[in-house]
């Protein structure tokens, strides 16, 4: 009886720790406008699954704040997010690691004909701000502004709001002037509109020169170190998923209606900009820069936006090694 019940508990270890055969499954947080999306769609559609070592499950959530309440309490294992945001958590105790997605970080917007020419110009003018006051490209924006002797924040009328709603009052010509995320940025571009500055560019003009991601992978580090070999082939699978998105049109054509794109020229010019956020390097020069970001926005916010710590927390950047 006793070496029976002796076996039986080996076999219950057994199973807890993954050896009854069972593939863990990697629960998904994902809006259903975000581009998240558009990878486990053409991961599904590769069968890229099927010899995977993991099972996948898609999770809507309604928003970005949905995803982060639902990955603190257990509903999902991964979201994108950014890393400021996961730096935060982690000075405040909760273990968060972050590993890239994106390097592709929304764009300053103007009509064709706008006069607006530099920053300088939008002296007087009403500019749109997607994600409200502590959006970080428009706290680097600020920061750009300073670096030429401009006060962004009291020179120009601001107004926040969701960026469909935004792009509507460009549209209608009721802002004069638009900072949005990158999807946003390139359906306006499609219709005309003109990218006065990138994301990268203003980074570039603040004196860093690496190519940081602005989004990524967000999961708890403990989960990610025991379910590494599951993660490292999700992060791997992602990117050839990403990589046929970019390089086969029949891939990229099966994606289409998740991305929300009206007409051909809307479709191109979302691809492009997607493309173009391929993450192509990820080591210490990029992370070194990223340290250097965090820096400038944790003065800009006044702690608002990276949490009381004045350095990016250890640990932000998930270690696949």
């Amino acid at each position: 009886m006793k070496i029976k019940t002796c076996l039986l508990t080996v076999a219950a270890l057994l199973t807890n720790i993954g050896y009854a055969g069972e593939k863990p499954t990697i629960r998904l947080g994902a809006m259903a406008a975000g581009t998240l999306n558009w990878e486990v769609a053409a991961i599904r559609n590769q069968g890229l699954l099927d010899k995977a070592e993991f099972t996948l499950e898609n999770v809507a959530v309604a928003n970005q704040q949905a995803g982060k309440v639902a990955l603190q309490s257990g509903a999902v294992d991964i979201i994108v997010s950014d890393w400021i945001w996961t730096s935060s958590m982690r000075s405040a105790g909760t273990n968060l690691s972050f590993y890239p997605f994106s390097d592709t970080s929304g764009a300053l917007m103007v009509p064709a004909d706008s006069p607006i020419k530099s920053l300088a110009d939008l002296k007087g003018k009403k500019l749109g701000v997607a994600g409200g006051e502590l959006d970080k490209n428009w706290l680097l924006l600020q920061a750009l502004g300073q670096q030429q002797q401009l006060d962004l924040n009291a020179s120009v009328e601001k107004i926040y709001g969701a960026p469909p709603l935004l792009s509507q009052q460009l549209l209608d010509k009721r802002v004069d002037a638009l900072l949005t995320f990158w999807q946003f940025a390139a359906h306006l571009e499609a219709q005309g509109y003109r990218v006065l500055l990138t994301g990268e560019d203003i980074i570039r003009q603040l004196g860093i020169s690496e190519t940081v991601p602005s989004i990524g992978y967000v999961f708890k580090q403990d989960w990610a170190d025991q379910h590494k070999t599951a993660v490292k082939q999700f992060l791997s699978l992602s990117r050839q998923a990403r990589d046929a998105l970019c390089s086969s049109d029949a891939e990229w054509q099966k994606i289409v209606p998740l991305t929300d794109a009206a007409t051909p020229n809307e479709q191109q010019k979302l691809r492009e900009r997607y493309c173009q956020g391929r993450v192509e390097q990820w080591g210490a020069s990029q992370q070194d820069a990223a340290a250097k970001i965090y820096s400038v926005l944790h003065q800009l916010s006044n702690n608002k936006l990276t949490g009381h710590s004045a350095q990016l927390q250890a640990g932000t950047f998930w270690s696949a090694d």
